[in-house]
């Protein structure tokens, strides 16, 4: 190992070593920044504004493993109250129809007719298969390997 050409060669592989394995450590899912695309639209990561804070962790797409980022720099993000109506809570919706619950002894209607329909699906019986023709085909005699072709001789 005295030898300063061996030395050299030595130093330039790891040189070349670690300028190849630099990217591909980079892009392992280290830390990232999270830069919108458009400017006022935020980046929504679980309840949370990720625009311009850095995330650490492996996920994403191309990931096999689901694994929850960690987000260092973001604001929770408050949505609006909409005007849902769950029938479960007792409350009336705060628009649309209003539900009446009709009286008990009131005229029902008459009842409908009744009504059945039906389909079905069947295939076609077999189709008997096309006659053969009894067209002999015609059989070509090669002449052998061993024996000269006539015509020019071929170039050497």
């Amino acid at each position: 190992m005295s030898d300063p050409f061996t030395f050299r060669r030595l130093a330039a592989a790891l040189v070349l070593l670690t300028a190849t394995a630099a990217p591909a450590s980079a892009e392992s899912g280290g830390r990232a920044i999270v830069i919108p695309g458009r400017p006022g639209v935020p980046i929504i990561i679980n309840g949370r504004d990720a625009s311009y804070a850095m995330i650490e962790g492996d996920w994403g797409l191309e990931r096999g493993t689901h694994v929850q980022p960690t987000i260092y720099g973001s604001r929770r993000v408050v949505y609006p109250e909409v005007g849902h109506y769950y029938p479960g809570s007792n409350r009336l919706p705060g628009y649309g129809r209003l539900e009446v619950e009709p009286p008990a002894d009131r005229k029902l209607p008459k009842p409908a007719e009744s009504f059945h329909q039906s389909w079905g699906a069947e295939s076609l019986p077999p189709q008997p298969a096309p006659p053969t023709p009894m067209i002999e085909p015609q059989v070509l005699i090669a002449p052998p390997f061993d024996e000269p072709r006539p015509g020019p001789r071929p170039y050497r």
